[in-house]
């Protein structure tokens, strides 16, 4: 196994010169783009952290004294990592890793540790920052690593699936730390509430939808949650000043502005 309330808000009638309105409209392109790649990468690690740890497991190996799964990007596809501090706590190891891509990976284990050098050091030391920092509820979840802005790492911790047929969104958060993993910069809180969505076999949706009241754009795990959920649909995303965004099943992002005619939020004008 894998691991509908509208809020409304006044919009504000305003004349803007054509030449601004373009810049913001490509402004948010730029911001939609990156949260579509970032959404994309986070699931590219999230299914390496699901067969990876399976393809680990099968082996049935001794897990005492390992850490935290890491999963790290390579030119043929994924390297998920098992590491473990040594002895005096000053030092990590790699004691199982497992490569491929999509779910076939290929698992070891070392007879000898190896060690696991400066990146994984530091991603580790931002992974435990973050978990101790958070304070999630009473239910597992995963954690990412991504690559961010001037070397910093992105920490992102979210709520695992406990059913097959669940699908969780929600109290999720992502942390900017820096890049020797031991000072956090930005924690960003992505949504409060945990949503269980469960879709029975018999059911057909054609899309999802959801309200966000934290900012005024999707989030990166809003691309993770479509493009993890079975049956691959798209979801809307309302969020309070009336902006309706779609992502679409391959992860990108279509926004509809607020009093746009194909915009299903009402609007009122002033």
């Amino acid at each position: 196994m894998r691991r509908g309330l509208w809020i409304l808000a006044l919009g504000v009638a305003a004349a803007v010169p054509a030449a601004r309105c373009q810049a913001k409209d490509a402004d948010q392109k730029e911001l939609l783009a990156g949260v579509t790649e970032r959404g994309r990468a986070l699931y590219d690690y999230d299914q390496c952290a699901w067969h990876g740890t399976d393809a680990i497991l099968a082996m049935h190996p001794d897990m005492s004294g390992v850490t935290h799964y890491i999963c790290v990007k390579t030119l043929t596809g994924w390297r998920l990592v098992f590491p473990q501090w040594n002895a005096t706590h000053d030092g990590l190891m790699v004691a199982f890793e497992a490569e491929g891509s999509g779910a076939n990976y290929r698992a070891r284990a070392f007879d000898v540790p190896q060690d696991a050098g400066d990146d994984l050091l530091a991603k580790e030391r931002a992974l435990e920052l973050a978990i101790k920092d958070f304070h999630p509820s009473h239910r597992p979840y995963n954690t990412a690593i991504l690559g961010a802005p001037n070397g910093n790492f992105y920490v992102y911790l979210y709520p695992g699936q406990t059913k097959d047929t669940v699908w969780p969104l929600g109290g999720d958060v992502r942390y900017t730390i820096t890049p020797d993993g031991k000072k956090i910069v930005e924690k960003r809180v992505l949504h409060k509430t945990i949503l269980d969505m469960e879709y029975d076999a018999g059911d057909t949706p054609v899309s999802g939808f959801h309200t966000h009241v934290l900012s005024d754009v999707p989030e990166d795990t809003d691309v993770l949650y479509v493009l993890n959920r079975r049956p691959l649909i798209p979801e809307s995303i309302g969020t309070v000043s009336g902006w309706v965004f779609v992502i679409h099943t391959d992860g990108t992002i279509e926004s509809k502005a607020p009093c746009a005619k194909d915009n299903p939020l009402p609007c009122r004008k002033r």
